[in-house]
């Protein structure tokens, strides 16, 4: 293997307290969360004091103020243990560094320390039953009316969407515009007219609570105005390479577990009297799967130190993305046929796991539109 010079000693030391954590307080619960549809509530709070949550806030809002390898640790450990149930990622990955870099001081104050402590959870609702990555055709709207924003329209494939207590809603606050008429808003998932749909019942990622939200004459104080009005669409844009590494992040570290647990078991497994890692066929394919994965975790790791200098562009976060998930689904694939029957049922990890990652080039923007924007980077000069 090649040595990964990505993360220094107090990384791995804080990998080991992440490892230990979700050895004692998730593994071993986390069937009957996929059966329960989520994960514990109370696994947010214990996450919370023991710093896991939004690792680099600022001291100043009671954070750590970590670099962002931290936040990759743990989605490695998330997805080293194939604990798909778990929403961290996506609430100190994606939703709350919102706040971080577009809210007011009084918001930060307000929200940032609960984040912390798991007092909040928070979601990002982007998608509608007529828009996913088409972020521009949102029908959502919020009109201006006086001291508040008059919110109507709903979302669907929500992550964290029955937990969430705070929801970061993308809508029309000028529905006659496109992109510019986009804006952001903080939406208290207490708020009058805002109802949260079942939870919506998938064929991976079980244990991950998904779910419609709707939102009728919801009034959002303008204050909850998050950035300024009209920039929605602006800030989406410079947000997503971080969302799109912490997917690449998570690909490679499942992908590496997952050939690890076939290694384990062609090795244990036999047939024709000898195990089936003695067969040729077998050992090729481990060779190919090793070989690609172990370019990915080289990219990937790149990737990681180009955002640590706030280097990571758009078209190269969707190349990570692209080739990760893609690679992500061929090995999986590849490991279940390598388990034979027994890849096929869900008691053995490999089998949720190839379930869990199909959503993977789909989800924070389908693989078709990663296409797009790198083939637009090539050719923009044209």
């Amino acid at each position: 293997m090649i040595p990964r010079t990505v993360y220094n000693e107090d990384h791995e030391q804080f990998r080991d307290t992440v490892r230990k954590f979700l050895e004692k307080e998730a593994i071993p619960f986390h069937g009957q969360w996929e059966k329960d549809g989520q994960v514990d509530r109370a696994l947010w709070n214990k996450a919370g004091e023991m710093g896991f949550l939004c690792p680099q806030i600022s001291e100043a809002y009671g954070g750590l103020e970590l670099d962002y390898g931290y936040n990759s640790i743990i989605d490695e450990e998330i997805a080293r243990a194939g604990l798909s149930g778990i929403g961290w990622g996506l609430h100190s990955n994606i939703a709350v560094p919102y706040i971080i870099n577009y809210g007011t001081e009084e918001q930060k104050k307000k929200y940032l320390p609960k984040c912390i402590s798991g007092e909040i959870v928070t979601a990002i609702a982007m998608t509608e039953p007529g828009a996913g990555s088409d972020l521009q055709g949102v029908k959502t709207t919020a009109i201006k009316k006086g001291d508040h924003y008059l919110l109507n329209g709903s979302k669907t494939f929500i992550t964290n969407g029955q937990h969430a207590d705070l929801v970061i809603v993308v809508a029309k606050t000028d529905p006659s515009e496109g992109a510019s008429g986009v804006s952001l808003l903080l939406v208290d998932a207490q708020s009058a007219g805002f109802q949260k749909g079942s939870n919506l019942e998938k064929i991976g990622m079980k244990a991950q609570d998904t779910s419609e939200l709707f939102f009728d004459d919801v009034e959002v104080p303008v204050e909850n105005l998050l950035g300024a009005e009209g920039q929605g669409f602006i800030y989406l844009m410079q947000e997503l390479p971080q969302e799109r590494l912490s997917v690449s992040i998570f690909a490679v570290s499942n992908s590496e577990a997952a050939l690890q647990w076939t290694i384990d078991y062609v090795r244990e497994r036999k047939a024709f009297g000898k195990p089936i890692a003695a067969f040729q066929n077998t050992q090729f394919k481990l060779a190919e799967m090793d070989s690609e994965l172990t370019a990915l975790r080289v990219f990937v790791d790149r990737c990681l130190e180009l955002h640590y200098e706030k280097k990571l562009d758009i078209a190269t976060a969707a190349k990570a993305k692209l080739l990760t998930t893609d690679f992500q689904c061929k090995l999986l694939d590849e490991c279940v046929q390598l388990h034979g029957g027994f890849g096929y049922m869900w008691e053995y990890p490999i089998a949720r796991s190839w379930a869990d990652a199909r959503v993977q080039r789909i989800y924070a923007g389908t693989n078709e539109i990663m296409k797009l924007i790198i083939s637009r980077e090539i050719l923009r000069e044209i």
